[in-house]
C-alpha cells in the first residue's frame, strides 16, 4: 500500500503580514491569494519493523529512526517530526512504522509557503493512511499547530489555508487564532488575463523568514505608528484587490499592488533591499504597473502586474537581472490525497 498527497503553494496577492501575530490577534487580518500549479508531495509506506525513514528528496536527506512514541525535534527535518508528534500524540496513541518521503516544488525561503504547505501535504498524508477525522478547517488549523505552537516556527497563519482550500480565497483573521475562508468565484476570462498578465520572477536567493517576521512583531508589540499603519493599509489593500478581481477591474492590479508594496516595506526592516528595489524598479520601467515580492520578503519570488502587451518586454528585463521567471497557472483544487 503506498499512500500519497500534494498540497498547492501559494501566491500571496494582498495584505501579506496582517495575518501575523500579534497584529492579527489586535486589529484582525485579511488577505487574498491563490494557489498555483507548484506542489509539496508526500508519500507514506507503512512499515512492519518498527523503523521510521524520513526521506527529503529536494533537501537530500534521509534518516532512519526507532519507532518511538515521540521524536526529538533536532533540526533534521523537523516538519516531519513534528506532524508525527502529533499524529501520535492525538490520535494513534501508539507509535508508528513508516517510510515517509517528501519533495517540494520550490526551495525553502522563496516566499510561496513551502514549509507551511509541506506540513499540509504530510499532515494529509496521515489522514488519508489513519482515516482521520479532519475537515478543511480542522486540517488546516492543526497544520499551523504543528508549526506555530509545537515547533516555535515564526509565521502568519495563511498558508496553512491556502493549501488545503485551493482555489483563489479571501481569508479573514480574528482573534483567538479564528479565521474565515471565502472562496471567490471569478469569471474565467477575468482569472485567464489575471493569469496572463501576473508574472512570477524568482530573484535566486532566498531568506529567513522568521527574522522579519519577528521584526514585525517586535513593532507591533512597541505599538510603532508607522509599521501598525502600514499593516492597516495592507489590510485595506486586500479589499481592494479583491473588488478589482471580482468586478474584472483589471486595469486597478497593478496600481493596486503598487500601493501594498510602498506600504509593506514600512511593515519592518529587511522586507526589501538594494537588490529587490532595482528589480522592482526595472519591471516598472519595462513597463509593469505594480508588484511585491512574495512572503515575508528579503528574496525568493516576486510578482509584477503586467498590462496590456508589456508582459514580454518586462521578462526580457528581468531576465537580464539573474533571476528567472517561473511559469505557473491557478489552480482551484487544495490538498488531495489518495492510495494505490
Amino acid at each position: 500500500m503506498i499512500i500519497r498527497s500534494k498540497a498547492p503553494l501559494r501566491i500571496g496577492l494582498a495584505g501579506g503580514g496582517s495575518d501575523v501575530s500579534p497584529f492579527s490577534d489586535l486589529y484582525g487580518g485579511a488577505i487574498l491569494n491563490a494557489t498555483i500549479s507548484m506542489y509539496a508531495y508526500a508519500t507514506i509506506e507503512p512499515r512492519n519493523d518498527g523503523k521510521i525513514i524520513f526521506r527529503s528528496v529536494d533537501k537530500e536527506e534521509i534518516y532512519t529512526l526507532d519507532s518511538v512514541d515521540e521524536l526529538s525535534v533536532n533540526g533534521k527535518l523537523n516538519l516531519h517530526r513534528g506532524v508525527y508528534n502529533r499524529v501520535v500524540k492525538e490520535f494513534t496513541k501508539k507509535p508508528l512504522s513508516f517510510e515517509l518521503t517528501t519533495f517540494v516544488d520550490a526551495p525553502p525561503g522563496s516566499g510561496l509557503g513551502t514549509s507551511s504547505t509541506l506540513t499540509v501535504a504530510i499532515l494529509g498524508a496521515f489522514a488519508e493512511w489513519l482515516k482521520l477525522p479532519l475537515g478543511e478547517y480542522d486540517l488546516a488549523h492543526l497544520a499551523y499547530q504543528i508549526e506555530r505552537v509545537d515547533l516555535d516556527m515564526a509565521g502568519g497563519k495563511q498558508d496553512q489555508y491556502a493549501a488545503t482550500f485551493g482555489g483563489v480565497n479571501f481569508m479573514e483573521f480574528f482573534s483567538e487564532e479564528k479565521v474565515i475562508v471565502n472562496p471567490l468565484r471569478i469569471r474565467d476570462i477575468y482569472l485567464n488575463e489575471f493569469s496572463y498578465n501576473l508574472i512570477l520572477y524568482y530573484t535566486e536567493t532566498s531568506r529567513l523568514s522568521s527574522k522579519i517576521i519577528e521584526a514585525q512583531t517586535k513593532n507591533v508589540l512597541q505599538k510603532n505608528e508607522v509599521s501598525i499603519n502600514a499593516m492597516q493599509q495592507i489590510k485595506k489593500q486586500a479589499v481592494m484587490m479583491k473588488e478589482a478581481v471580482l468586478k474584472g477591474e483589471m486595469d486597478k492590479i497593478g496600481d493596486i499592488l503598487d500601493f501594498g508594496w510602498h506600504n509593506k516595506k514600512q511593515m519592518a526592516n529587511g522586507i526589501t533591499n538594494p537588490m529587490i528595489d532595482n528589480i522592482y524598479e526595472t519591471a516598472m520601467k519595462s513597463g509593469a504597473s505594480g508588484g511585491k515580492i512574495s512572503g515575508a520578503g528579503g528574496g525568493g519570488f516576486m510578482i509584477f502586474y503586467c498590462p496590456q502587451n508589456t508582459r514580454i518586454k518586462v521578462i526580457e528585463a528581468l531576465e537580464k537581472l539573474g533571476g528567472k521567471v517561473q511559469r505557473y497557472e491557478f489552480t482551484k483544487k487544495g490538498l488531495t490525497t489518495w492510495t494505490i
